[in-house]
């Protein structure tokens, strides 16, 4: 029959009925009349009712797999009985309870797995009479207390599992154990330093030790873990600088030491980890440069060193790079282009002291975020200059306590307070404290601009505008009311300039009136705003030396300052009437539907 299978005399020897989806309770009154057996796997079944009862009888049983059933209970007690049993898994089958003192009758098991159950309480201190056990699974329960004492007389183990319990205490007598290969300790309450001898294990392939309690420094032992291949330790409190042996552990693939407390430079050397795949520094104190190195480390297609001190350059790009996270360091020069080769999942340089352009292929509309916080880049995704390389003629309208590079160091992501259909606005905050907004208007695309450098009549049209704008600026400048919004200067360059308003805190009456529950306006409060714009657009009509008409008034130009007094603002649209009294009149109707006059519609006057 399949999956069993018989010895010389044709008596049964092993039962091997894993994955057969089989059900109900388990016939142990039939099984253990099998006197030969000295195996029994049925993991991955529906199996349930198991209480173990007969199965003593199973006197030459070495081998018992029912992991992955739904038995529910109590540690099965008759399980104590098999003297021979070397293989016990128990795993994934809703066992409850404690594990029972007597596991220690079980000398001769080299494989232990319990894990994914429901045991409580601790782990007992018998264990450590299991001297042959080579793999010991406790993971995913709910132990509690101290790893026992007798533990350390495992000196055999090559396998520790006990991830996600309620563990605690130090992990000092570990360092005994030196034949581990895998060691997991994850989401316990476990604390102190870890034993120097840990790291330098040689025949450790693991070391997964994230979120607990650990301090203290990874120790230049390390360069004695030569079959390492994965060392995790994040969420402790692991501090010191990274030791400069770590690069002498060649087999390292996985490198995650993030939100912990390291400081000092990264090792030069962890480039030459010619397997190293993935590199996570993040949530740190490392200071200094990013290794050279690690450009040639071929096979790395992560890199997370976000949130830490690094400064110096970006380094070039290794050619799998898939995932690279810098932000939030003190980065500086230009990205390199070979980043510009890669089809990022992951690419965020945010925070940092970068200047120069953005490499066209990496900027769109989703990636602008990933850019932002770096004063000097360029994000504009026609790519024009950088706005700090830009040539800027800057018109006062008032005394100005700013400079030019402080507005335009507020031309960032963070500080994007408004979008409209000429351009952004943005909040800038200066070293004296006062809040200013900024309006950049992009008056021709760098493509246009490219174009137009070599053909004289486009670019005598674009003088033109030009100068007719500026006309436009310094008649609003010399405004001089409390209900028309303050402009203190203009700032323009070949293709674009920034304008330098007041800022005002209670943003624009449309918000108040549709956005803002939690401030609602009274009546009161509406009949002074009413009369307050009334008044700035009197002052429009009649109070200028050349009358202003603004020809878009509605709720969204009205701004408030912090005692919700009214500003009337954005003259995008606005038209000086002519000085000699003439009619003025055009064909194009400009506005917003809703509001414009009737006459106007209907008169274009």
């Amino acid at each position: 029959f399949e999956g069993i299978t018989c010895n010389a005399e044709e008596s049964v020897k092993e039962i091997e009925l894993s994955n057969q989806n089989l059900t109900g309770a388990l016939p142990l009154n039939l099984i253990c009349q099998l006197q030969s057996l000295d195996k029994l796997s049925l993991r991955y079944n529906l199996l349930e009712n198991f209480t173990g009862e007969e199965l003593s009888n199973c006197v030459k049983l070495q081998y018992l797999d029912l992991g992955n059933n739904v038995f529910e209970g109590p540690f099965p007690d008759q399980i104590l009985e098999l003297k021979k049993l070397n293989f016990l898994d128990l795993g994934y089958c809703g066992i409850k309870g404690r594990i029972p003192r007597a596991i220690g009758n079980l000398t001769v098991l080299t494989d232990l797995q319990l894990q994914n159950n429901g045991l409580s309480g601790k782990i007992p201190v018998e264990i450590g009479k299991l001297h042959k056990l080579r793999r010991l699974q406790l993971y995913d329960n709910r132990l509690q207390g101290k790893l026992p004492v007798g533990l350390r007389n495992l000196t055999k183990l090559e396998y520790l599992d006990v991830s996600r319990n309620q563990l605690e205490g130090d992990i000092s007598l570990l360092r005994y154990l030196t034949n581990m290969v895998s060691l997991q300790l994850t989401e316990n309450l476990f604390t102190g330093i870890v034993p120097a001898g840990i790291w330098g294990l040689p025949k450790m392939v693991t070391i997964d030790i994230t979120s607990n309690q650990f301090e203290g420094p990874i120790t230049s032992d390390i360069k004695n873990a030569k079959e390492i291949r994965r060392l995790s330790t994040t969420w402790n409190k692991l501090s010191g600088e990274l030791p400069e042996e770590i690069s002498e552990a060649t087999s390292l693939e996985i490198i995650e030491l993030s939100s912990n407390q390291f400081s000092g430079k990264i090792p030069g050397g962890i480039g030459e980890l010619k397997r190293l795949s993935s590199l996570e520094l993040q949530y740190n104190r490392l200071s200094g440069s990013i290794p050279e190195s690690l450009s040639s480390c071929r096979s790395i297609t992560v890199i997370n060193m976000a949130h830490n001190h690094l400064a110096g350059k970006i380094p070039r790009s290794s050619p799998l790079l898939d995932i690279l996270d810098l932000s939030q360091n003190e980065l500086s020069g230009n990205i390199p282009k070979s980043l510009s080769s890669h089809s990022w999942s992951v690419l965020y340089l945010s925070n940092n002291r970068l200047s120069g352009p953005t490499p066209l292929s990496l900027v769109t509309a989703a990636s602008e975020r990933n850019f932002e916080g770096n004063p000097g880049l360029c994000r504009k995704k026609d790519h024009g200059p950088c706005l700090k390389e830009k040539s800027w003629e800057v018109k006062s309208f008032h005394r100005l306590t700013f400079s030019e590079n402080e507005i335009l160091d507020s031309l960032q992501q963070q500080n994007l307070i408004g979008r409209g259909g000429s351009g952004n606005v943005y909040k800038a905050t200066l070293s004296n404290g006062l809040d200013l907004a900024v309006k950049h208007i992009w008056l021709k695309d760098s493509h246009a601009s490219r174009r137009s450098q070599n053909s004289k009549p486009i670019q005598s049209k674009f003088d033109s505008k030009a100068k007719e704008f500026d006309t436009e600026v310094r008649t609003l400048s010399s405004i001089r009311h409390v209900n028309v919004v303050k402009l203190y200067c203009s700032m323009t360059s070949q293709d674009s300039s920034l304008f330098v308003y007041e800022y005002l805190p209670n943003g624009s009456l449309w918000d108040r009136l549709h956005m803002c529950r939690e401030t609602e306006l009274d009546w009161d409060t509406r009949y002074h705003i009413a009369v307050g714009a009334a008044k700035g657009l009197e002052y429009l009509h009649q109070g200028c030396e050349r009358s202003v008409i603004h020809r878009d008034i509605k709720s969204s130009n009205i701004l408030l300052d912090e005692f919700l007094k009214p500003r009337i603002a954005d003259f995008g649209l606005a038209k000086m009437v002519q000085a000699n009294g003439g009619k003025d009149s055009t064909h194009v109707i400009v506005g917003t539907h809703g509001y414009i006059a009737p006459k106007y519609c209907y008169t274009t006057k």
